[in-house]
C-alpha cells in the first residue's frame, strides 16, 4: 500500500524537513512572505494544536505612517522593523528566519525585512553579507517614517 504525502507537500507549498529543523530550535520563527503587492512579516510560535501568531505586520498599513509604497526594498525593511517592535512588546527576544520555499538571494526584500527586525531589537542569527546596505535602503529618507513608527506602535 502506497503512502500518500500531505496535501501541502503534494502541492509543493511546505518543505516539512526545513520546517521541522526550524521548529526544533524552540524559538519563534520570523516568517517573511512576499506577495505580488505586499510584504507580510510575522512572528510565529509553534504549538502542538497549531501555530500561534505572536506579532504581524503587512506593508499595506505603511500608509498609516506616511510612507507610500508597499513592496519595494524600503517597505520590506519598514515592515520588518514594525513587526520587530511589536514582537518585542509581546516578549520575543530571539527568533529564527523562515523564508519558506523562496530562494535565498543577497540584498533581497526578505533580507531587508530581516534587517528591519534586527534593528528593532530582536536577536535573529544572520550573516552581514546578505543584508542590503543602508545606502541601498536609502535609510536617510526613512528617518521621519521611523520616528512616526516608534511613536505610534500599538
Amino acid at each position: 500500500m502506497k503512502k500518500i504525502p500531505f496535501k501541502r507537500r503534494r502541492k509543493q507549498l511546505t518543505n516539512y524537513r526545513k520546517r521541522l529543523k526550524l521548529i526544533m530550535s524552540g524559538k519563534p520563527r520570523f516568517v517573511v512572505r512576499i506577495s505580488n503587492k505586499y510584504v507580510n512579516c510575522q512572528f510565529i510560535k509553534y504549538k502542538p494544536d497549531g501555530d500561534v501568531t505572536i506579532a504581524q505586520f503587512n506593508t499595506i498599513k505603511l500608509s498609516d505612517y506616511g510612507f507610500k509604497g508597499s513592496k519595494n526594498l524600503q517597505s520590506a525593511y519598514l515592515g520588518g522593523f514594525v513587526s520587530g517592535l511589536k514582537a518585542l512588546k509581546k516578549g520575543v527576544k530571539k527568533a529564527v528566519l523562515d523564508i519558506g520555499l523562496k530562494t535565498s538571494v543577497k540584498n533581497s526584500r526578505i533580507y531587508a525585512s530581516l534587517k528591519g527586525a534586527i534593528e528593532a531589537g530582536v536577536n535573529i542569527p544572520a550573516g552581514k553579507g546578505v543584508m542590503p546596505s543602508d545606502e541601498l535602503l536609502k535609510k536617510d529618507e526613512l528617518v521621519d517614517v521611523i520616528k512616526k513608527i516608534k511613536g505610534g506602535i500599538k
